[in-house]
């Protein structure tokens, strides 16, 4: 991934420095666990991990005239060694190392990633309580509904991170296995002890069956998740971008002091983070894809995915973490524009309380189909003239005052009725009793 999407610590985890330390590990401590068993001569084990060293310049090098970087690798070791090198790389694949490696840089990847996704709910948090008796309307299909609260819109958000966290979590587990197996996966010339104890060490489990790679269909629900993570991001983001516009202006990323939006157009202040985490979305879908590509292998063990995966995994990781990283923030500093919600709610004249208009009817007695006639035509009405409000043709209609009367109609107009349920949602949802970390 380019520097300008990767940070510090992700970027680190998918370096070479720590690649080979972790190929080194494995390496290592397969010769500990056969020297437990008394297949090697622990005087041996001492001088190899005093002694084993690579060196990256060294390792491109050698892999100039090999054309395998595993065996530049254990040929650069080698050369830091005695007669003890013999006891490395034993009965092992090169998958052996490369397989499990990369499990534990996705573990470590993961983890990070789930730290992250906890801070975003807790902003998301945070918004969704402050938020929580902002009205603002609710729009389906891009046109006025009916009223809602800024707090929802954070709290669904907050409940979708939920779902995330618990899906990179499995993903997680799922990914969190090594094989030391050999060749074809059948611990010919290895005891499953070796494999035991080299998985524990790394803080993984056994494979329980392998064929020379790690299956890739594990590989495919970890990079899924983080698409579907990416997707999450993408949704809030597109959201904040419809309420940025200027026809709307609900919401705002926060724009700093010396931030210049256009080159061209002093005034202007656009939604570059939504609209920067929404692209990088699309490259985590594209992904996403080519993980699932990589499952079907010949005789379920070629290296076809091998390519493949040198791209997409550092890339998924790298870039998620610098869009959670980019809506955390964006989520913390994004201003609200409460004046302006109770303005948009108002620009249709009270056509936004047309089903409650049609229910109070319904009660009244009047069959559903005629009830909804009579507000129908009223908004198509009103929709044409500028001066004409619901409220006002619903009390000048004389079909209408057979049935409600005009306290009862200016009741229909109130907002207090759309919060009545707001507690129970927060209920099956945020915790607002406990604090926010």
């Amino acid at each position: 991934m380019i520097e300008r999407y990767t940070l510090p610590v992700m970027g680190r985890i998918w370096e070479d420095q720590f690649k080979y330390n972790t190929w080194l590990q494995i390496e290592i401590f397969a010769c500990e666990a056969r020297a437990r068993m008394g297949e090697i001569p622990k005087e041996d084990v001492k001088l190899i991990k005093q002694n084993a060293k690579f060196d990256m310049k060294r390792i491109s090098e050698l892999e100039e005239t090999i054309k395998h970087d595993v065996i530049a690798f254990l040929t650069n070791i080698a050369e830091n060694l005695g007669p003890e090198s013999r006891y490395i790389h034993y009965g092992m694949t090169s998958s052996d190392i490369v397989d499990t490696a990369l499990s534990v840089q996705m573990k470590t990847a993961g983890e990070l990633l789930l730290n992250r996704l906890n801070d975003l709910l807790s902003e998301l948090k945070i918004r969704a309580i402050e938020h929580k008796h902002t009205i603002c309307v609710g729009r389906s299909h891009g046109m006025h509904a009916e009223p809602t609260t800024m707090g929802l819109k954070f709290t669904l958000w907050y409940e979708e991170i939920k779902r995330d966290i618990t899906r990179l979590q499995s993903a997680i587990h799922s990914i969190s296995v090594g094989q030391i197996s050999g060749a074809v996966g059948t611990f010919e010339h290895l005891s499953p002890k070796v494999e035991e104890y080299v998985c524990n060490k790394l803080g993984l489990s056994p494979a329980p069956i392998s064929t020379q790679v790690i299956q890739r269909d594990r590989h495919a629900e970890f990079i899924t998740s983080l698409a579907i993570v990416g997707a999450t991001l993408e949704k809030i983001a597109l959201e904040i971008r419809h309420l940025q516009r200027t026809e709307v202006q609900e919401a705002e990323e926060y724009f700093s002091k010396g931030q210049k939006g256009s080159s061209a157009m002093p005034h202007k202040r656009n939604p570059i983070i939504s609209e920067r985490i929404a692209g990088l979305a699309r490259l985590l879908r594209g992904n996403s894809i080519a993980a699932i590509e990589n499952i079907a292998l010949w005789h379920e063990r070629d290296i076809s995915h091998s390519s493949v995966e040198r791209v997409i995994i550092p890339d998924s990781c790298i870039v998620l973490d610098y869009m959670l990283d980019l809506m955390t923030k964006l989520i913390k500093n994004l201003i609200i524009y409460p004046d302006n919600m109770i303005k948009n709610l108002n620009l249709t004249r009270g056509l936004i309380f047309s089903q409650t208009a049609l229910l109070r009817l319904v009660d009244k007695g009047v069959i559903r189909e005629d009830a909804y006639r009579i507000i129908q035509d009223m908004s198509e009405d009103i929709g044409r003239d500028i001066n004409k409000s619901l409220k006002d043709e619903l009390i000048n209609s004389k079909e209408v005052r057979n049935y409600l009367t005009e306290e009862e109609i200016n009741n229909i107009f109130t907002n207090e009725h759309l919060l009545n349920n707001v507690d129970f949602i927060y209920s099956r949802t945020i915790d607002e009793t406990k604090e926010t970390n």
